[in-house]
């Protein structure tokens, strides 16, 4: 707009801005009412899982020697709640169990895949046999690794987070790591590293973090008694789409809750049901409002009697490379269980194919009756948990509705339908509905900001039913003012099967852990899982263009400013427009002063003649800001892409070898200021929660912002243009606290339009300014300047006219 142009022109640009940074503020900080009062729970924590065995709580050794009496003390314990709300249990302390009880086998780590990029499986994944769970994923492609953390990767070779001794036991090493090309083995004693004495888990952790990428370390262990030292190049740590969550992993603002307790680990599994006994519908409990935030429950984790499926050690009955297959025996009804995870291996013609359909778990779950006696079994099993919360201050996830989403939210398909999201704070409050029930489950999973884990059951036909139940489910404390990060998972549980003696229920899983690319997800039926929002229709053809220029010329900040020259450019017409309307605006000037004098005491009368003398000159006043309008759509489509698309992430301006400007969809983080600014502006919590960076382009966006501004808005002519002036300003500080957490892809727009801005009005032809006179010549003669500029801007030397009012001044030929 030009610097001649009058206040009505500013108000509408300050109308522009405060839409604009209305829909802005929707989007980043939109939360949906608490609650209310005595509102029953969905959700319960879960009871923590010991992950070593060998250091088990006393507590856990008297369950394992004597199962009998912990019944016994809990409901001694929990003697009203057990009547009021558990059902009645058929009394079988005496019986005698079908099958003769096994010795508990010692607890074991175990990996099948790799985390090598050019080995045939996409991901590393990690098992214990305490529960048959799965302890982490870790990728393999080089594409996705971890933001957060900056230290050099050996391999996670520790699981214990307790370890402390003389030195660190390794106990796990998984194929393709650092560790294992190094020769690192499991019962190797890690002594140093660098000549950094190690102690334990934490002290190993520590450790790496004084390392970098590329690094050569030497650690010193003991193998069978004797001292060597081996030689580690570090990698980059892969992204971890699951992993067990404990003070060590979780972000800043967790780690007090989980000082003394960790979340179970995921796919843990019991018996729901055996023929007249049951266990309490998770639900129907209920949990008084003072108790929520109380955790772990431990009903979360209760089993039946004789029933140790989650907390005890399975035995391993097969482990290869791509296959690990526990087993474990319920002696009391001769009932025996197996768990079953197997990977997929990529041809070698696909290796390089980021799309190949192998970033998933194949799972079965069987159940086979041992006994002489038929028995009515159903499971429940329990979903991954431990996704990433990578970037918690400033991301900012999408969903579907206005309801406030989480960083890790339950998604669910019921009978092929759109997928529904229930957002990590509603689970952590106990804000969801009762349990899915009766519909045939499509898949459920967890969904994060760029990745996620699905479970897709494998059914013979679409409408087959395979659970009575399916629900969301809270397996971590929860921070009240932290509610986007709370750990969830799912719980489903089994119709129930009627199994003879040697019979069996065999159910399969296809469980997707992976990145959400929108090519990769529709092999897996999963396309809708990735959401853009109301601006989809704006955001996914220019993620087409984005990923198009990046494929020219392979980076995509550069990627970003072609797209802003190509949007910039598709509207350099209007902005002629603009520019000719300006002019046209120049020569009605006087007529405004003439008609501000005359109605000085009637508002609404000066409205009226004003608008008639817009009407009469073929004048709109909104003109001047359609070029402003029409970039809204753009800047909320590309801010939802920055948001959604896998590939922006990660995506660095210059290199990933320097912290600043790495990646495209996070702030650029050019210095860690948590050293010295308070702490509430470096939590990353609330509008005036900066993060614990500062960021310099958005700086540098809000500078080129008042420059625009004071290059553009003449001097206020009266009192009312200076209040605008004062208000566009304070917008300007609101602006820059709200530009301060955006993705730097998103400041790199901004910066490359507005110098776009600034150059093109040093292109276009600059109007005469209009000097205040009454004289009727004077002002003739600025009207006939205006008219000159504005034939040189508009085509076909028109004036500004309609095309009706130049047909009649048009000379007509003699007759």
């Amino acid at each position: 707009m030009d610097s001649r142009q009058p206040k009505g022109m500013w108000r509408n640009y300050v109308l522009f801005l405060m839409i604009s940074f209305a829909i802005l503020v929707a989007n980043m900080y939109f939360n949906p009412p608490r609650p209310p009062k005595n509102q029953p729970a969905a959700g319960k924590p879960a009871e923590q899982q010991q992950a070593d065995g060998k250091e088990a709580a006393p507590k856990e050794v008297a369950e394992k020697e004597e199962p009998g009496k912990k019944e016994t003390a809990e409901a001694a314990k929990n003697e009203p709640e057990a009547k009021a709300e558990e059902p009645a249990k058929v009394e079988t302390a005496k019986e005698e169990p079908v099958i003769a009880a096994a010795p508990e086998p010692a607890e074991q780590w175990l990996t099948i895949g790799s985390a090598e990029e050019n080995s045939p499986y996409r991901m590393l994944a990690t098992f214990t046999n305490r529960g048959a769970a799965l302890a982490r994923v870790e990728l393999s492609s080089q594409r996705y690794r971890d933001l957060e953390f900056r230290g050099g990767y050996m391999g996670h070779l520790l699981m214990d987070p307790k370890q402390r001794g003389e030195g660190a036991l390794v106990q796990v090493v998984g194929p393709g790591t650092p560790a294992a090309k190094a020769d690192i083995k499991a019962g190797d004693l890690i002594k140093k590293i660098n000549g950094f004495t190690v102690t334990g888990y934490e002290s190993f952790n520590e450790a790496m973090r004084q390392t970098s990428p590329g690094q050569s370390v030497n650690v010193e262990l003991v193998r069978d008694g004797k001292s060597m030292s081996v030689s580690v190049a570090l990698t980059r740590r892969p992204m971890e789409v699951i992993r067990p969550e404990n003070a060590a992993t979780v972000p800043t603002p967790m780690k007090t809750l989980y000082s003394k307790q960790a979340s179970p680990l995921s796919f843990l599994m019991t018996l729901k049901q055996v023929d007249k006994e049951k266990l309490p519908d998770f639900t129907e409990a209920g949990q008084p409002e003072e108790d929520k935030g109380d955790w772990p429950r431990p009903k979360l984790s209760e089993e039946l009697k004789g029933v140790h499926l989650r907390d005890g050690t399975w035995e391993v009955v097969s482990h290869t490379e791509s296959e690990v297959i526990f087993q474990r025996v319920v002696p009391r009804w001769g009932l025996e269980v197996r768990k079953i995870f197997r990977l997929v291996e990529v041809p070698k013609a696909k290796i390089e194919d980021p799309d190949y359909k192998a970033y998933h778990l194949v799972v079965n779950v069987e159940i086979r009756n041992r006994g002489k006696q038929a028995h009515k079994v159903a499971y429940q099993l329990d979903g991954p948990n431990g996704l990433p919360v990578e970037g918690y201050w400033y991301a900012s996830k999408i969903g579907r509705s206005w309801g406030a989403v989480g960083l890790r939210d339950m998604v669910v398909s019921l009978n092929r339908g759109t997928p529904a999201l229930i957002g990590a704070p509603a689970i952590a409050e106990g804000n969801v509905k009762p349990p899915y029930q009766g519909d045939p489950v499509t898949f459920i999973g967890v969904d994060a900001q760029y990745f996620s884990a699905v479970m897709i059951p494998q059914k013979k036909q679409p409408e087959e039913i395979l659970f009575a139940e399916s629900e969301p489910l809270r397996v971590g404390p929860v921070n009240a003012d932290w509610l986007t990060l709370t750990n969830t998972t799912f719980r489903v549980t089994s119709e129930t099967h009627e199994l003879k003696p040697e019979e069996s229920v065999d159910q399969g899983f296809l469980v997707f852990a992976g990145p959400k690319r929108p090519p990769l997800l529709a092999q897996y039926g999963l396309g809708d899982v990735v959401v853009y929002g109301w601006f989809w229709w704006v955001a996914e053809p220019m993620l087409t263009v984005l990923h198009t220029f990046y494929a020219v010329f392979r980076n995509y900040g550069i990627a970003i400013i072609l797209l802003t020259v190509l949007v910039r450019g598709c509207m350099f017409p209007l902005s002629i427009k603009q520019a000719a309307g300006a002019v046209k605006m120049q020569q009605i000037q006087p007529e405004l002063k003439k008609l501000q004098e005359k109605y000085k005491g009637d508002l609404e009368g000066r409205n009226r003649a004003q608008r008639e003398l817009f009407r009469k000159h073929n004048y709109n006043p909104a003109s001047g800001c359609l070029v402003m309008f029409l970039q809204l759509p753009i800047f909320i489509g590309l801010y939802r892409s920055l948001m959604v698309d896998v590939e922006l992430r990660q995506a660095p301006l210059f290199s990933e070898a320097i912290r600043w400007c790495s990646n495209l969809a996070a702030p650029d983080m050019f210095l860690n200021w948590q050293s010295f600014m308070p702490a509430f502006i470096t939590s990353g919590h609330g509008m005036f929660g900066l993060g614990p960076y500062l960021n310099l382009l958005p700086i540098l966006t809000i500078v080129l912002f008042i420059g625009q501004q004071k290059m553009l808005m003449p001097p206020p002519a009266d009192d009312q243009a200076a209040m605008q002036q004062r208000i566009m300003k304070y917008m300007m500080v609101f602006m820059g606290i709200l530009f301060f957490k955006v993705a730097s892809g998103l400041c790199l727009y901004f910066i490359a339009s507005s110098l776009w801005s600034l150059a093109e009005r040093q292109f276009l032809p600059k109007a005469t300014p209009v000097v205040p006179d009454a004289d009727k010549p004077a002002a003739e003669g600025a009207v006939a300047r205006g008219k000159t500029l504005a034939s040189k801007l508009l085509p076909g030397g028109s004036n500004g006219d309609t095309p009706a009012e130049r047909r009649k001044k048009r000379p007509r030929p003699k007759r």
